[in-house]
Parts: C-alpha cells; structure tokens; sequence
C-alpha cells in the first residue's frame, strides 16, 4: 500500500459497525439524524404550494410555475454525486454541517426575491437551498440506513422519515394561513418571513449539531462481500444491479410523487363536478390533509416493514399506485378527490423502501450508493413539467396520467427484487424472516468474531492497540481504492 496515498487525505475518524456502538449512542444518533427529515419536509411541503401563489402574482402559465420544481429537484442530479463521494472522506456530521448551510443561505435569500419581486431569483434561490436538502437526503438516509440490522433497513428508514411526512402536512397549513390570507394572497411579504424563519430553524440545528457526537458508521456486510469489494473497486459497485436498478425506480417514482404534489392544488379548485368550487385556500388545506394521509401510511408502514418483505411491500404500494393514479385522472367530483387521497396513502412508504433495498449490502461502497440513489430524486425536476404541459392543453385532472407512467417501474421494481430474493432462499414467502434472516446471521457472526478479535489483544508498550491498527487499515484502505466508505 502506498502511505503517500492514505496518509493525505484522513480527515475523518475511522468507521464502525453499528455493533460497536452502545444503545445510547445508537438513539441519540438516530435522532439527531431524524431531525433533519422533518426540515426538508416543511421546506418540500412549501414548495408545492407557492406554485398556486407564484401563478397568479406573475401572471404564469402552469408550465412555468414547475420551474421551482425543476430547479428543487435538479440539484439532486448536479449536487448528490459529489457530495456522496466528498463525505467519503469527511464524513456524515461535516456533510451534514455543509447541507444545513447551503439551506440556510438558499432560504435567507428568498428575502431579496420577494423585496424585488423577481420569480427568476425565487428560482435560483430555490436551487441554492435544495443543494443543502440533497446533502442532507445523502448523509441522512444514508446513515440510517447503515445504524442497525440490515433486514429492518427500511423500517428503520421509514419510521425516520415518518417525521418528514409531518412536516409536509404542517407546510401546506402554514401556507393557508398565510400565503392565502386575505390581501396577501396577492402578496409576497409572508414568503419572505416564512423562509427566513426556516433559514433560523436550520441554523440553530446546525449550531446544535456541532456541539453533538455524531460517530462515523460503517454498513455491516460478510468478511466475503467485503474482500470482493475491496479488490473489484468501482467496476465492483457497477455490478451492484440492485442499486443500478433502484436508481431507475427512484427516477420515475419521485418524478411522478412530485407531479402528483404539484398539481394537487390546481386540481383540487379546478375538478369537475364540485360546486362552487373550491377556493384556493380551501384546496390547500385539502392538500395538508393529503399530506396527512400520506404521514399515516408511513407510521402504519412502521409497524408492518418489521415483518413483511419491503420489496413485496414495494410492489404491492405499486400496483396500488397505478390502479388509483387511473381513477383520479377519470373520477369527477369527490370520487376523484377520495381516489386522489389514495394516491398519497400508498406512495407512504415508497421512498424509503426504494432507497433500503438499493443501498442494502454495498459495504464500503454505501456513501457512493446513497449519493447515487439521492440523484434519482432529480426525476422531480422533469415530471411536473411534462404534467403542466398537460395541464395547460388538456387539463389538470387528466393529466394524472402521466404520473401512473412513473408507478410502473417502481411496481416491477419491487417485483423483481421480491422474485429475485425468493428464488435465492429456494422459499416463496413474503416475511422479513424468511428471506433476510439467514443473510443477516452471517453478517452479524462475522462482526462479532471482530469484536471479540479486538477484544482479546490489549495495548502493549508503545505501540497501538489492535483496534487502533484495524482503523488505521480501515482508513487507508478507504482512500487508497477508488470507492470506500460506508454511507
């Protein structure tokens, strides 16, 4: 090994597996980290809700009004790559550090836009901001991820992000009760307070982080999964199929859960079959009750993911997606709102099961897999377009088709990752203990017999202990193959 080339960059304390660390360390990390869901929710829960403000105060078509979309969801394609491969070698807390600043200035900022009134700065401020959330949607998922067994992945991640859900229901009623308010629904005096009270939350978070332990955690893989990891390099993590694949489902289900988010407003005042119709602030409450569905699917997914296979979870949320995605296109009145309602309910989980099941077993290669896998969420910059142009020219319901093209991939998702496990086991089954539990006797046999090694060799006279060598080996080896870390 060449010691010019581990020496350079050690910036960050050596990893462990979650075994290594105490069940305070374990909750406190979790929290700290699930803190962070219910940031980028309040802020995405905003976000679609400013499109029905923007849209009457410039005079914009539908289509334009997706510009804050694109430029949201635009920056997980330009800003997650690299910043999964620079937290590689500073790690979570000092990635977490630079998404809460790049937040804090992206929101600030919303200050000048609104003093002088520019949309086009609304949306390069917008952009500025959600660089910040897809540092944190890197580190945060990431790091969930890896903090415990991996068969309970995804209910770890999605009771995390439970707190997200939250959030997106809080947004919309803030966004009622003030955007749509009277005399400033033609006004942008409250956008500015809004955002520069999100600009304080996030920098009181991240002075609060700072003064917080937040311990480096390796994802826990077989002795055998990680020696050929560390021999392959990158040409190793392309044969990762799961995550290649699960790249592609995040792409077109978060393009169509966000094309599904933004118009919701739009086709809640404008469905037919409603009489009167309903005002503007009335359909954003109506949105925070979607929102609210959406939460509540998450917290019953919790307590289901602890026993049911994610991906045939996954599958199942699929299916679902695409029957009531048709019926909102095509139901008038409240049979379509209900059928929308729907829509939200089963996408609950979707997101981070997607994400579980792409990042599961990559080892060393989790930080590159979890940046790759955030870049999907760039679907959301390309879908709310293709639905306003939609909208415009035919109308805002029926252009709920377009959503249900993004709810076929992640269906044969999850089907074939389901399939695929089971012919692997030799077992058609769809419990969590028939079809992981095996895969993680192995792994965790395989951290105990470390524990116990660097349990047993004690520090002897001036030289380091044993475990201290093993980190030492762990960093150099992370920086001297192309691809090493733990996400």
């Amino acid at each position: 090994m060449d010691r010019k080339t581990s020496e350079a960059p050690r910036v960050v304390a050596a990893a462990k597996d979650y075994t290594a660390l105490t069940k305070s360390e374990l909750i406190i990390s979790f929290s700290l980290v699930t803190s962070l869901f219910f940031l980028w929710g309040l802020s995405y829960g905003l976000l679609d809700v400013l499109n029905q403000h923007f849209l009457s105060i410039f005079h914009l078509n539908k289509v334009q009004t997706t510009l804050l979309q694109f430029a949201y969801f635009v920056s997980y394609l330009v800003v997650a790559p690299p910043m999964g491969i620079l937290m590689r070698k500073v790690g979570y807390k000092v990635g977490i550090h630079i998404g809460l600043g790049l937040f804090s200035t992206g929101a600030v900022l919303f200050w000048p836009s609104a003093v002088y009134a520019k949309y086009g700065m609304f949306v390069a401020f917008t952009f500025v901001a959600a660089s910040g959330l897809a540092t944190l949607e890197v580190a945060a998922n990431t790091y969930i991820v890896v903090l415990g067994p991996p068969k309970h992945a995804a209910y770890r991640l999605t009771f995390a992000q439970s707190f997200n859900g939250i959030a997106t229901v809080i947004g919309p009623i803030i966004a009622a009760h003030t955007f749509f308010n009277g005399a400033n629904a033609t006004k942008l005096d409250t956008v500015q307070y809004v955002y520069l009270s999100l600009a304080v939350f996030a920098l009181l978070l991240n002075i609060g982080l700072y003064f917080c332990k937040l311990p480096e955690v390796a994802q826990g893989v077989t002795d055998e999964q990680e020696e050929q990891m560390r021999k392959e390099g990158l040409k190793g993590f392309l044969k990762h199929y799961h995550t290649i694949f699960g790249f592609v489902a995040e792409f077109f289900y978060v393009g169509a859960q966000v094309a599904v988010a933004s118009f919701a407003v739009f086709y809640l005042t404008e469905q037919p079959g409603i009489e009167p119709p309903y005002s503007t602030a009335m359909a954003s409450n109506l949105f925070s009750a979607c929102q609210a569905v959406f939460t509540i699917g998450r917290f019953i997914g919790v307590g289901y993911l602890r026993f049911i296979d994610p991906a045939f979870a996954l599958f199942v949320h699929g299916v679902g997606l695409m029957i009531f995605c048709i019926l909102t296109a095509t139901i008038d009145g409240r049979g379509g709102i209900a059928c929308l309602f729907m829509v939200f309910l089963f996408e609950s989980v979707c997101y981070p099961v997607i994400f579980s099941i792409a990042t599961s077993n990559l080892g060393s290669y989790a930080k590159f897999g979890g940046g790759l896998i955030a870049m999907g969420v760039s679907g959301g910059a390309w879908y709310p377009s293709a639905q306003g142009a939609v909208a415009d020219a035919k109308g805002t319901q029926i252009s709920y088709m377009i959503p249900f093209t993004g709810f076929v991939p992640l269906m044969l998702y999850g089907l074939v990752m389901w399939a695929i496990k089971c012919r692997r086991h030799n077992k058609w089954s769809v419990m969590v203990r028939d079809l992981d539990g095996s895969d993680q006797a192995i792994i965790e046999e395989d951290l105990r017999k470390h524990s116990q090694a660097a349990g047993e060799l004690g520090p002897g006279p001036n030289r380091e202990t044993e475990e201290e060598k093993a980190d030492e080996e762990f960093v150099d080896l992370q920086y001297a193959s192309p691809i090493r870390s733990s996400s």
